[in-house]
């Protein structure tokens, strides 16, 4: 998606300095499973957009700060939450509560495409304890 595409409105959570109409640009980040891209960073939410490559998962996790909400919108997608198997398709969403250890996998011939609106009070890269992982990650 390109940041053209992006129309939202983030009142005095923005990044931008005071009389400066640029807003600094969202993270965003390639992985092994696929990558992502932030659509909105604010004090009490961040919203991703996520694509998880054929064959791709993401590591085996979970949060203590935050919980997530999966919204997919294109690809087919295997979940796991907690001991629960989840199958979704675009239309389909699942909540993933704080605590909770999960991941998705994509075993479909297409990209896994999801928004992920994380929900808490920190929302930081530390917080990921990770408990499974295929590519080496702690």
């Amino acid at each position: 998606m390109h940041s053209a595409d992006l129309h939202h409105h983030r009142g005095d959570d923005t990044a931008a300095s005071a009389g400066n109409s640029e807003r600094a640009p969202l993270e965003g980040d390639t992985r092994p499973w696929g990558g992502y891209q932030v659509l909105e960073d604010a004090r009490t939410h961040k919203v991703k957009r996520i694509e998880v490559l054929p064959g791709g998962r993401l590591s085996l996790q979970r949060h203590r700060h935050r919980s997530e909400h999966w919204f997919v919108i294109a690809g087919v997608g295997a979940a796991t939450r907690d001991a629960d198997m989840i199958s979704l398709t675009a239309g389909d969403s699942l909540d993933v509560p704080a605590g909770a250890s999960h991941r998705i996998s994509n075993p479909g011939e297409d990209v896994l495409v999801f928004i992920e609106v994380q929900h808490g009070s920190y929302f930081g890269e530390d917080d990921i304890e990770r408990l499974e992982d295929d590519y080496g990650r702690g």
